[in-house]
């Protein structure tokens, strides 16, 4: 089980500027993804994405999936394509929900997804409530966002045993230390790290090569 938080206050300088999206790979390959206006909504690039999309996609198969922040939806339609059992899209902007249902038609992924219009906070305790449990956590928060710690430790208390967390953040930025989170693998690029974090009671270690 992942989770994966994305905080990106910096986008890497070698993908600026990329802003057309689509399905990289699996069952909705090659569709075009819409966007919400603005800039309140960071879409992730295409090559980031297929980078952390190529060491997670082993873990997809099967796999429940929560889109946190969500945007545009595509990082749960990726996983969808590439072989997730469902994903939920969470987000608060009443336009970033109408995309996310416009590109989830597109992709023919109605039947597997769940959308919350709410915040994340309001999210996580209403899934904690139901006794929700996904295999990949997505968090996508806004710049300078104060929500990292709460909300990432909040997600924690909805991942399956052998769940991992994916943090995006610049480089340089010092986390604070999640209660029963383990750094086992960061990938970095020129202004922006990708660290990723496992549960801390992990029946299955990560660190001991599961990729």
């Amino acid at each position: 089980m992942i989770i994966y938080f994305w905080y990106n206050q910096v986008a890497d300088t070698a993908l600026q500027g990329e802003q057309d999206m689509r399905v990289i790979s699996g069952l909705a390959r090659g569709h075009a993804l819409s966007a919400p206006k603005g800039e309140a909504t960071r879409p992730t690039a295409d090559r980031m994405k297929e980078d952390i999309f190529n060491i997670i996609t082993p873990l997809l198969s099967g796999a429940y999936f929560l889109d946190l922040y969500s945007g545009s939806g595509s990082i749960g339609i990726e996983a969808l394509s590439r072989g997730a059992d469902s994903a939920v899209f969470v987000d608060i902007s009443a336009e970033a929900v109408s995309v996310i249902k416009t590109n989830l038609r597109k992709t023919r992924f109605e039947a597997k997804a769940e959308i919350l219009h709410m915040s994340t906070a309001n999210a996580l305790k209403q899934l904690a409530a139901k006794n929700k449990k996904f295999s990949i956590i997505f968090m996508d928060p806004p710049y300078e966002s104060r929500e990292l710690f709460e909300n990432l430790t909040f997600s924690g208390e909805l991942l399956e045993s052998n769940g991992i967390i994916i943090v995006e953040c610049p480089t340089g930025k010092s986390l604070p230390f999640f209660p029963n989170l383990t750094i086992y693998r960061e990938k970095k690029y020129t202004r922006t790290n990708f660290i990723f974090f496992e549960r801390g009671d992990s029946v299955d270690s990560h660190i001991s090569g599961k990729f």
